[in-house]
C-alpha cells in the first residue's frame, strides 16, 4: 500500500467476491477441482464466517494459471504448488530489492548533500596544497632579517 487510507468498499483485485461456483465457472474448472486445489493448498481462498470460501480476481487468475500448467504443460500438482511458492518468493524478493534499493538512493542523497555541506563550510583563506614535482628545482628559504 502507498500510505494512503483506502476505501474500504473499493474492489480490487485482491478482494474476495466470487463464491465457488461463480470460481468455478470463471476458471473453467468444476467446484470439486477448486476443493481439491484449496485442500491442497494451490490456491487458498478467504473465508467466510460460515465457512464458505471466497475468491478473488486474483485467485481465478491463479486457477487459470494452474490449470494451464497442469493440462498444456503436464505438471503435476505438487509441482504446480513448488512454482507457485517459488514465484511467491520471487516476488517477494523483487519487492525487497526495490525497497533497499530505495533506502540504498536516500542515504546517497543524504551522503551528497552532508558532503556538500563539509565542502561549503571549508576556509577559504586556505591555498590547497600541489606537489610539484619538477627535477631540478630548487627552492630556498631565508627568514627575513631583523629589522627589515
Amino acid at each position: 500500500m502507498d500510505g494512503r487510507r483506502r476505501n474500504p468498499y473499493e474492489l480490487t483485485d485482491e478482494t474476495p467476491v466470487y463464491v465457488i461456483s461463480v470460481a468455478a465457472q470463471l476458471s473453467g474448472l468444476h467446484p470439486q477441482t477448486l476443493r481439491q486445489y484449496d485442500r491442497l493448498g494451490l490456491v487458498s481462498p478467504d473465508r467466510t464466517a460460515g465457512r464458505g470460501r471466497r475468491y478473488s480476481a486474483r485467485d481465478i487468475e491463479l486457477l487459470r494459471q494452474v490449470q494451464q500448467l497442469s493440462q498444456d504443460e503436464g505438471i503435476n500438482l505438487a509441482g504446480i504448488k513448488r512454482i507457485i511458492e517459488l514465484e511467491n518468493q520471487v516476488a517477494a524478493l523483487q519487492a525487497r530489492v526495490a525497497e533497499l534499493s530505495a533506502a540504498v538512493e536516500g542515504a546517497a542523497a543524504a551522503m551528497r548533500q552532508r558532503e556538500a555541506q563539509v565542502h561549503a563550510s571549508y576556509r577559504r583563506d586556505l591555498v590547497p596544497y600541489q606537489d610539484v614535482q619538477q627535477a631540478g628545482a630548487l627552492v630556498v628559504w631565508r627568514p627575513p632579517k631583523r629589522g627589515e
